[in-house]
């Protein structure tokens, strides 16, 4: 079993189950739109999803992504730098 590569602090990862090769920007805002852990990341314009790529916010292998990155088949890691999981529970949250 491989090993995913750690996650930077205070970031949204989404793990991408591809079969084909896909552009980033594509896959990315669908996957984001589908999940329910962030509402504001789910709920995001195309705008302001394009600015996080500009702001380098949006991370393959702890490296800035573009618009246009292409992703091979397989599993892969996609981090996006400011935002949380909220379905994970802090160990300062109450309850």
């Amino acid at each position: 079993m491989i090993t995913p590569p750690e996650q930077p602090t205070n970031s949204f990862r989404i793990v991408l189950h591809l079969l084909g090769r896909h552009r980033i920007d594509t896959v990315l805002l669908d996957e984001l739109r589908k999940q329910e852990r962030n509402a504001v990341l789910k709920n995001i314009s195309r705008k302001k999803f394009k600015a996080l790529f500009k702001e380098k916010r949006i991370q393959l292998k702890g490296q800035s992504a573009v618009p246009s990155s292409s992703l091979a088949a397989g599993t892969t890691y996609v981090d996006i730098l400011g935002f949380q999981d909220h379905s994970v529970k802090s160990d300062l949250a109450p309850g």
